[in-house]
């Protein structure tokens, strides 16, 4: 599981916007929007498989562990359907260390669920795949 932030605009990099000319003709013009129109949060919860459950926090709302609890209660029925007797000996979770996801709340959802939770190091960015393998093609979608 893992949280990402959504752009409402679509940023170029200078080898997307690369354009073949003539040498004689003129630059075509681009227009700059601006970075922060917009932006939402998306978690997402995946397998070694496929995404299982793709959440957009309404605007105005922030994660807590109530919140974050009801995720949990979907992404355990997600499972249920998709992984129809595949999931024999539990579910092996790893999220950061967020305040809502080490909430006393959320760590008893968790033992109630069955998900066994891996401890994530702090600043482990070798354990942080989902934003170099997972992230850079979905947001392309998304």
């Amino acid at each position: 599981m893992d949280e990402t932030w959504l752009y409402y605009y679509d940023p170029e990099t200078k080898q997307q916007s690369v354009e073949w000319q003539h040498s004689s003709s003129t630059c075509p013009k681009k227009f700059h929007l601006q970075k922060f129109t917009g932006k939402v949060l998306a978690s997402i919860f995946w397998h070694q498989d496929s995404i299982l459950l793709i959440d957009y926090l309404p605007k105005g709302q922030t994660i807590n562990s109530e919140y974050y609890s009801s995720l949990l209660m979907q992404l355990k029925d997600i499972l249920k359907k998709k992984c129809r007797g595949n999931v024999t000996k539990g579910v092996l979770f790893l999220h950061n260390n967020a305040l809502a996801h080490q909430a006393l709340a959320t760590q008893k959802k968790l033992a109630y669920l069955g998900f066994q939770c891996h401890d994530h190091a702090p600043y482990s960015l070798y354990m942080v795949t989902s934003d170099y393998c997972l992230f850079p093609g979905p947001k392309k979608l998304l």
